[in-house]
């Protein structure tokens, strides 16, 4: 006992006790979405890709909740929460969103943010979660819209946006624009229990956190030491900037910001799960998400840390802590870093733009209701597909409705012949199945093929009771 006391006294200004008592008995948690936290193949969701992490949390007796697609971070939509998790968001944060975070954090409140390599631009809007949490845009501190066309600078995304080093100012850190590919950590420091009984840590293309305040924040899970073959293959700079370890920057960090709390992750791998509920909102087709939850030692340090994140305490610095600063490259200062290869790194598809949800394609998350509802019949029946496919290529067709009802469907041209093919027959209809119940809906999918003579705008059909009950529009590349 008198050990752990005098290890707290040696990390905190005023030291801690080892009974932490938390908020409430079922800490509250809110996780943002309106941040493009879905675009591309992020599905950060707590009833798709991050539902792993989820179903622990709730295991433990946390209240979760998910913020909806068009929320404003505002004080008073974080106050009631004890922690909130903004992850690998890639939309821009507003001046008034960035002084809600602060007023959250400096008022108790606790807040997880999690990135990813640098140009991990999933929506093809220039920004990524790096740029977005540190405030700035790298190589466009001077004007956030640098390259955009006139009508994403003018969208309502891009409205009060103005570069600072917010994530510095707040909290003492910075999220590197490093990319770094697979490698496995062993090194922890321990503070608070977060690393206890966790012994590897395992990056898949990641980032690190500069500690740019010591007396505010610290390090916990470092890199091992690092040569160029480390560097992510698509890095669009050196990747590796200090030869890892601890110079590189920490991969894990906590910080105190006034009375709150926070924590930073380079990579959004350590949560995710293999169970993605959404398509992609720019083409439609399936995404692909890994079980990086229960990878390594990743389900008990996140578990931790959440445990440290939600517990109230009374210090407000690391003052007396053995961390120092990260040393930063020159081009790494935010009004002089540079934009190493013109972006966005891809075009975005046909008809596609990131700030304006009626182009998302349908059963993507945030897809415009309108849309969706242009796209089947009056019977409530929702189909869920890419809206773009190709000859030959496999797709995977989910059918919606509100009955058990026995379902089949056809994919056919203008002219009404057969180009899908299922279950290894000729073009025609698939077999027919009974939906599966779930909590609101009942849900069947299939899988199949376009037929090779394909051509032209196709039509999937919904055929119940011998009759096309629903359609939907499906393009061809």
């Amino acid at each position: 006992m008198k050990k752990l006391l005098l290890m707290a006294v040696l990390l905190v200004t005023g030291g801690c006790s080892e009974e932490r008592q938390s908020f409430n008995e079922s800490p509250s948690v809110l996780f943002d979405t309106a941040h493009g936290e879905t675009a591309g193949e992020a599905d950060w969701v707590i009833d798709g890709a991050f539902s792993d992490f989820a179903a622990a949390l709730k295991k433990s007796g946390y209240d979760l909740k998910q913020s909806k697609v068009d929320d404003r971070i505002t004080y008073d939509s974080l106050k009631s929460y004890e922690m909130f998790v903004l992850a690998e968001p890639n939309i821009p944060l507003k001046e008034s969103e960035q002084t809600a975070l602060k007023q959250y954090a400096e008022n108790g409140g606790s807040i997880l943010f999690i990135s990813d390599h640098y140009n991990a631009d999933r929506n093809m809007n220039r920004f990524d979660a790096s740029e977005v949490l540190n405030g700035y845009r790298r190589g466009a501190y001077g004007d956030p819209a640098k390259g955009m066309t006139d009508s994403e600078r003018n969208s309502a995304m891009m409205a009060d946006i103005s570069s600072s080093d917010f994530l510095s100012d707040t909290f003492g850190v910075r999220f590197r624009y490093n990319a770094i590919d697979d490698v496995t950590m062993t090194t922890m420091k321990d503070a608070f229990n977060i690393t206890k009984n966790v012994h590897k840590v395992t990056m898949h293309a990641g980032s690190t956190v500069a500690i740019t305040n010591p007396a505010q924040a610290q390090g916990l899970v470092y890199l091992p030491e690092l040569t160029n073959r480390d560097r992510w293959n698509h890095a669009v700079d050196q990747g590796v900037y200090n030869g890892g370890g601890e110079d590189e920057g920490p991969f894990i960090a906590i910080s105190k910001a006034g009375k709150g709390k926070a924590a930073f992750i380079g990579d959004s791998s350590i949560i995710e799960d293999a169970t993605p509920k959404y398509v992609r909102e720019d083409n439609g087709r399936e995404k692909t998400t890994y079980d990086g939850f229960k990878e390594s030692d990743h389900e008990k340090l996140l578990m931790n840390l959440a445990k440290w994140l939600t517990t109230q305490e009374d210090y407000t610095t690391f003052e007396h802590n053995d961390n120092k600063k990260t040393p930063l490259l020159k081009m790494e200062e935010p009004a002089h870093s540079t934009e190493p290869k013109k972006e966005p790194w891809a075009n975005p598809g046909a008809g596609y733009l990131w700030y304006d949800r009626n182009t998302f394609a349908e059963g993507s998350y945030g897809a415009s209701q309108q849309e969706r509802a242009n796209s089947t019949s009056s019977n409530n029946i929702q189909i869920l597909s890419p809206s773009v496919a190709a000859p030959k290529e496999n797709i995977q067709i989910k059918v919606r409705t509100d009955k058990a009802v026995p379902t089949k469907i056809a994919i056919v041209m203008k002219n009404n012949q057969h180009v899908g093919l299922f279950n290894g027959r000729p073009p025609g209809e698939s077999n027919a199945y009974t939906p599966k119940h779930y909590d609101q809906y009942y849900e069947c999918y299939f899988n199949g093929r376009i037929a090779r003579e394909a051509e032209g705008q196709l039509t999937i059909q919904v055929i119940q009771n011998n009759k096309i009950t629903a359609t939907k529009t499906l393009n061809l590349e």
